[in-house]
C-alpha cells in the first residue's frame, strides 16, 4: 500500500463516503511532475523522512520532460527516451499518481484527479504545491487545429521529426513539381527560444539528410518562420538576436517578421502581410499559457494571465490589480510556468518561465515548506540569471552569460550542451545523453523516419477482411503455413 493510504479519500462521483481516518503525518500533494514538481518532491523527500511527511506527485504522464532538449530530440541528436526522467525511477520513496488534475478545491484541501481509465477521484492533503506548468497558447486561426502540431512535449518533437523525414521520403519519389514543393516546405510559427531552436535543429537535420536523397538538393528545402514581433529571440540582447537572424538567413531560412498567420486551411498559408504558399508542415511554437485548470476549476487566486499569484516566498497569496500583496492562502505554494513569481532583482516584473528559474524556485519552495513545518522563517526567492543559451543546430549557437560574456557559434553551442546536461535530473540520464552525443560524433546522425509509430495499427486495419453480414457463419480453418509453403 502507498504511504499514508490514499484510499481514505472519497471518489468524486456520488458514492457513499467512508469515515475519514486521521493521518499520522502531513500529506504534501505536488501537482505536476515537471521541473518544479520533480525537484520539489525530490528535495522534500531528501530532507524529510517518511515519518515526517507523505509526498504525493500527480501528473498525467509517467515522466518529466526536460524541455530545453526537445529541439535536439526532434533533430535526432538525443534519443527521445533520454530527454525524459521516469517518475518511478526519479521519485523513489514518493507516491506517484498518473492522472490529470481537473479541479482544485483548496478550501476543502482536496484535488480531483481524472485517471486515463476509470472514475475521477479526490485526494486530500495538508499542503499543496502547484507546479502544473503550461500548455500551448493557440489562437482561433482557420485551419490551425486541423493542420498544425505543437512542440511542447517529447511526443510532438518526435512526431515533427518523423513527419519532416517522411515528407522527404515521399517527395524523393514524386515527380509532380507543385506537390513536391508543397511537401518540402516546412513552416514554423513563433520566433522565441522554443520556435527558433526547433526550426534551427530540424532544418539542420533535414539539410544533413539530403545527402541520402539523390533527387533532393539542399536548395529544394524551404524553411519558413512567421513571427509577429520585429525580431527573434527576445530573450537575448538585440545585437545577438540580429546576429542569429543573419546566420540563419545565410542557411536559406526565410523569415517573415512583423507578420501574423491569418489562415492555414488545407495547408494553404495566408499571412497578415499577404504572403501565400502551400505547405504540409506547420509547427506552432507561438507561446504558452498557464495550465487552464488554475483559472477555470480552482479556488486559488490567479492573475489575468491565468497564473497563480504568489509572494516571493512562493506562498500563494491574493494580490490586487496594482500588485499590492494580499492575504496569504495557508498551506498553498506554487512556482514555475503556472505561477506569477515576483522578480526581486527586477522590481515590477516576474521571473521568466524557463528551466533555470523553475529548478531554483523548486529548491527554495521545498526549503520553505520544511521551514514552515518546523516553525522557522521563510526565505524569499531571489536569483540573478546566469544568462541564456540557445542551440541553432549542430555546432551552432548563441549565448549570453553572466551579463558580460557573449558567445557565438561552436562555443555557444558547447555552453548550451554543457549547461543543460548538468541540469538534467538523474545521473542515468546525464550518462545516456553524453554517450548518445559521442555516438553521433563518431558515426554521424541517424536519419530514419518511423512515422508508423504514430498509428501502428494502420497497416493491420488495411489488411483486415471486412466482417460478414450479421447472421452469416464465419468459417475458420487452421493451416500449417510451413507445410503449405513446402508443398505449394
Amino acid at each position: 500500500m502507498p504511504q499514508n493510504v490514499l484510499s481514505t479519500d472519497n471518489p468524486a462521483q456520488d458514492a457513499p463516503a467512508p469515515a475519514a481516518r486521521p493521518r499520522k503525518v502531513p500529506r504534501i500533494v505536488v501537482l505536476g511532475g515537471g521541473s518544479v514538481g520533480l525537484y520539489v518532491a525530490r528535495r522534500l523527500r531528501k530532507k524529510l523522512g517518511k515519518r515526517e511527511a507523505a509526498i504525493v506527485v500527480v501528473d498525467p504522464r509517467p515522466y518529466m520532460t526536460y524541455a530545453p532538449f526537445l529541439p535536439e530530440a526532434g533533430a535526432g541528436s538525443i534519443d527521445a527516451r533520454d530527454v525524459v526522467a521516469p517518475h518511478r525511477i526519479a521519485l523513489k520513496g514518493i507516491d506517484v499518481l498518473q492522472g490529470k488534475v481537473v479541479k482544485i478545491a483548496h478550501g476543502d484541501k482536496k484535488v480531483t484527479i481524472s485517471p486515463e481509465e476509470g472514475l475521477d477521484y479526490e485526494v486530500s492533503y495538508d499542503h499543496l504545491v502547484v507546479g502544473l506548468g503550461s500548455v500551448s497558447r493557440t489562437l482561433p486561426i482557420p485551419g490551425l487545429a486541423e493542420n498544425a502540431i505543437g512542440f511542447k512535449n517529447v511526443e510532438e518533437a518526435i512526431a515533427v521529426r518523423n513527419h519532416v523525414l517522411n515528407r522527404m521520403d515521399v517527395a524523393s519519389s514524386t515527380w509532380d513539381a507543385d506537390l513536391r514543393k508543397r511537401m518540402l516546405t516546412f513552416t514554423f510559427v513563433g520566433g522565441g527560444f522554443a520556435g527558433i531552436e526547433a526550426l534551427a535543429e530540424i532544418e539542420d537535420m533535414a539539410r544533413y539528410a539530403t545527402r541520402n536523397y539523390p533527387t533532393i538538393e539542399e536548395s529544394d528545402l524551404r524553411f519558413v518562420m512567421i513571427e509577429g514581433a520585429g525580431r527573434i529571440l527576445p530573450e537575448v540582447s538585440e545585437p545577438m538576436g540580429e546576429w542569429a537572424l543573419e546566420e540563419m538567413k545565410k542557411r536559406g531560412i526565410e523569415f517573415h517578421l512583423n507578420t501574423f498567420l491569418s489562415s492555414c486551411e488545407d495547408g494553404h498559408v495566408v499571412t497578415s502581410t499577404g504572403v501565400e504558399f502551400d505547405t504540409e508542415t506547420i509547427v506552432w511554437t507561438a507561446g504558452v499559457k498557464a495550465n487552464p485548470v488554475i483559472k477555470d476549476d480552482s479556488d486559488l487566486p490567479s492573475d489575468r494571465m491565468g497564473r497563480v499569484t504568489v509572494l516571493p516566498t512562493l506562498q500563494v497569496a491574493a494580490t490586487t490589480d496594482d500588485g499590492t500583496e494580499g492575504e496569504v492562502v495557508p498551506d498553498a505554494w506554487a512556482a514555475g510556468d503556472c505561477a506569477a513569481v515576483p522578480d526581486l532583482l527586477n522590481p515590477g516584473s516576474f521571473c521568466p518561465p524557463n528551466a533555470q528559474h523553475a529548478i531554483r524556485e523548486a529548491t527554495q519552495l521545498a526549503d520553505n515548506i520544511i521551514a514552515s513545518l518546523k516553525g522557522e522563517p521563510l526565505v524569499e526567492y531571489k536569483h540573478k540569471s546566469v544568462g541564456v543559451v540557445a542551440s541553432l543546430g549542430l555546432y551552432k549557437g548563441v549565448a549570453e552569460l553572466f551579463g558580460f560574456l557573449k558567445l557565438k557559434g561552436p562555443l555557444a553551442w558547447l555552453a548550451h550542451r554543457s549547461y543543460h546536461v548538468m541540469a538534467m535530473p538523474t545521473g542515468n540520464r546525464k550518462s545516456r545523453i553524453l554517450i548518445g552525443w559521442m555516438g553521433q560524433f563518431l558515426m554521424g546522425r541517424e536519419i530514419v523516419s518511423l512515422g508508423s509509430l504514430h498509428d501502428p495499427r494502420d497497416e493491420f486495419r488495411k489488411a483486415s477482411v471486412p466482417p460478414k453480414p450479421q447472421g452469416d457463419k464465419v468459417e475458420q480453418k487452421a493451416e500449417a503455413s510451413a507445410e503449405k509453403a513446402t508443398h505449394g
